[in-house]
């Protein structure tokens, strides 16, 4: 289940937690996106806990994982899901690492998928990046109390075979990610709660390391 989750939702969950996101040419989107690129600059790494909730017509009641993750920039990202079964992921320069524990036993899946999340990054992070957005989602935002919501629903086949719609929530004092959930075509539904407990923290490198095809 996990490999199949990660291998859709993967470029999307590394985009956020590395501080990108969308604009559009009114100014509060113009605002957000100024906001998002700072905050990027200044917050080199962070670390924090996450809490997925997953739900499905398949699934009798909802999947709830808790977990603690740490980035650093857009190309290292390590999360670990907690409880009976514990579940890591770890990504690092294109090779994402999905280390499984059941009976007491661990296995590891290794998964090139850097040219996905280079093609996504590159897709949101490009100058015209504003235009493409407009081109193939209907953008909405708004200020919620302490926060912008933002929804971005397919209007491209490329993106609507894929996903129904995605939803972040921005804190407004850091524009940091509090968070994602994505509506996804095959009725899996995944928000994804952040709490960002560390910025710019020195992380081990070992967080990070992944196998790779020899």
């Amino acid at each position: 289940m996990f490999d199949t989750v990660v291998g859709k939702l993967l470029p999307t969950i590394v985009l956020f937690f590395s501080g990108l996101a969308f604009g559009q040419d009114d100014a509060l989107l113009q605002q957000v996106w100024d906001g998002i690129q700072a905050a990027q600059k200044k917050y080199a790494s962070t670390c924090g806990t996450l809490t997925e909730t997953r739900t499905s017509a398949l699934l009798a009641r909802p999947l709830v994982f808790h977990g603690k993750y740490c980035a650093a920039g857009m190309n290292r990202f390590s999360l670990e899901y907690t409880g009976r079964d514990a579940v890591r992921l770890r990504y690092n320069d294109g090779y994402l690492n999905v280390t499984t524990t059941r009976g007491g036993e661990k296995r590891t899946e290794v998964l090139e998928v850097g040219q996905q999340v280079r093609r996504t990054q590159a897709y949101f992070s490009r100058e015209n990046s504003i235009q493409n957005l407009k081109r193939n989602f209907t953008i909405t935002l708004r200020e919620n109390g302490q926060s912008y919501d933002m929804r971005l629903v397919p209007k491209s086949s490329r993106f609507a075979n894929r996903v129904n719609y995605v939803a972040v929530k921005l804190l407004k004092d850091s524009f940091l990610l509090s968070s994602l959930e994505v509506d996804g075509k095959n009725g899996v539904h995944s928000k994804y709660d952040i709490q960002v407990t560390d910025l710019n923290p020195k992380i081990d490198e070992e967080m990070f390391h992944v196998y790779k095809p020899k």
